[in-house]
């Protein structure tokens, strides 16, 4: 049986417990060991081993299931902070190897430990513009976050992961990156079992404006494990966010902060207190996997793991929308169009002015059209069709970059027509929600490239406007 289907069938049964923060319990140990504090924590499972194996044992006795690698900043490209990139995938390795140690050392037959290697966001945003004049400007590209993740994803496997975790998402293009280069993995390697949890701000949103529900339509391609929320509050102001997602058919995994520090960074809510809050969600029925974030420690996951003993896990809904006519897409926010309405080249079609100026390569002019055109509520997908442009490729990367800096125009899905492999790809690595690809090759280049255009997470539309 495979890890994938022996955690299927926990979760059939009853809600699996995640456990708590790393980072603050590190401080605590380190001043109890007298070790100077460091800021990279990822380093000490090379350098204070066993302080880091000390607290996933802490974890695991307090009912923890599941235990996540300390590994959150061990891409190559959050360790170039610290002049340590070179060592990504050592150090993502030994953070999986210690993990491991500690999850066999407590697993039984009858309570089997696993362990999540934790893949963080960066600091580094693929979707956020530097320079409005610029576009196409940003911290870092797409292949660098694909080849960090990569790396990173390598070296917790090869130190016995038995799943990823892109967690505290904020920007769902870097977590398609990670995603991306997770399937490259799966490719060489076989399955693996990998969940997504994104933190949202005080708005309910995450930092890119993108909405709850259209970061998990965005990552619908990866056939997740489980989708969720995690940091961002405590469980009682999280939950509203979290009630927004009950419409996705997978497990959700929720694992809020211990309320919110003080002046002197402790966090408000007490191991009754979180407690008491997830067992709100819990009696909803919301939650299969649960844990705890910033601020949590093995007293908080004792308290929780106690309660969740009461409560069976939510229900799983079969499919991602319950009209099967119906496509579910994303811009910022969750769109579901008619099958009919897609396969209708007259709908996808923009005003001829938008086009025109698409064609001269003007795609500030076209922004501001398509922005006209939405107030006027007579766009409902974002279509670009650039390949008479002057640069087809940098047209397409400018104007999607571009529209996203626009509240009106990022909620809408993108819908990328081309008959060059490299427009449909320079697009494919700039779209943060669920899109649209229609790509006019011969038959046997498009048949060649339908399962690679979908591990973008983008949706097809063939000659015949078949998905």
């Amino acid at each position: 049986m495979s890890t994938r289907e022996i955690l299927a069938g926990i979760l059939s049964g009853r809600i699996m417990i995640l456990d708590g923060a790393m980072g603050s319990m590190i401080q605590t140990y380190l001043k109890d060991h007298g070790k100077a504090l460091v800021r990279c924590n990822d380093l000490l499972t090379l350098s204070t081993p066993d302080v880091i194996s000390s607290i996933h044992e802490a974890y695991l006795d307090a009912g923890a299931d599941i235990i996540e690698t300390c590994s959150l900043n061990a891409t190559s490209v959050s360790l170039d902070d610290y002049g340590l990139g070179h060592k990504a995938r050592e150090i993502s390795r030994a953070a999986a190897a210690i993990a491991r140690k500690a999850a066999d050392k407590f697993s039984t037959p009858d309570k089997p430990r696993f362990v999540a290697g934790s893949i963080g966001p960066t600091a580094k945003s693929a979707a956020f513009t530097q320079d409005m004049d610029k576009p196409d400007k940003r911290a870092i590209s797409w292949d660098e976050l694909e080849a960090a993740f990569y790396e990173n994803a390598k070296g917790l496997m090869e130190g016995g992961a038995d799943i990823l975790l892109i967690e505290t998402v904020y920007d769902s293009l870097n977590a398609k990156a990670a995603l991306f280069a997770i399937n490259r993995l799966c490719n060489e390697t076989g399955d693996i079992p990998v969940m997504v949890s994104a933190t949202v701000t005080e708005a309910g949103r995450l930092i890119t404006g993108q909405t709850p529900e259209a970061f998990c339509v965005s990552m619908l391609h990866c056939d997740p494990l489980a989708l969720g929320l995690n940091c961002s509050f405590g469980a009682d102001t999280l939950k509203a966010s979290l009630e927004k997602l009950s419409f996705v058919p997978h497990p959700l995994c929720f694992y809020p902060n211990a309320g919110l520090p003080d002046d002197k960074g402790n966090y408000s809510d007490t191991p009754d207190l979180m407690a008491k809050a997830a067992e709100s969600c819990m009696k909803n029925g919301l939650i299969n996997i649960i844990g705890g974030c910033c601020g949590s420690t093995p007293a908080h996951i004792r308290a929780i793991a106690k309660i969740a003993e009461n409560y069976k896990p939510r229900i799983i809904p079969k499919s991602w929308t319950a009209n099967p006519a119906k496509i579910i897409l994303a811009g910022t926010r969750v769109i579901e169009h008619d099958f009919n309405y897609l396969s209708n080249p007259e709908n996808l079609c923009t005003p001829l002015t938008f086009q025109n100026a698409i064609d001269q390569g003007s795609y500030d002019e076209a922004v501001e059209i398509a922005r006209e055109e939405a107030d006027r509520k007579q766009i409902k997908i974002l279509a670009i069709a650039p390949d008479k442009a002057p640069d087809p490729v940098s047209v397409t990367r400018n104007l999607i970059f571009l529209a996203a800096c626009f509240p009106d125009l990022s909620e809408f899905p993108v819908l990328i027509e081309s008959s060059r492999w490299d427009v449909i790809l320079a697009g494919l690595k700039c779209i943060h929600g669920r899109g649209l690809v229609k790509y006019n090759a011969p038959p046997d280049e498009y048949k060649s490239k339908e399962n690679l255009i979908r591990s973008y997470g983008a949706v097809l539309i063939g000659a015949s406007g078949v998905f």
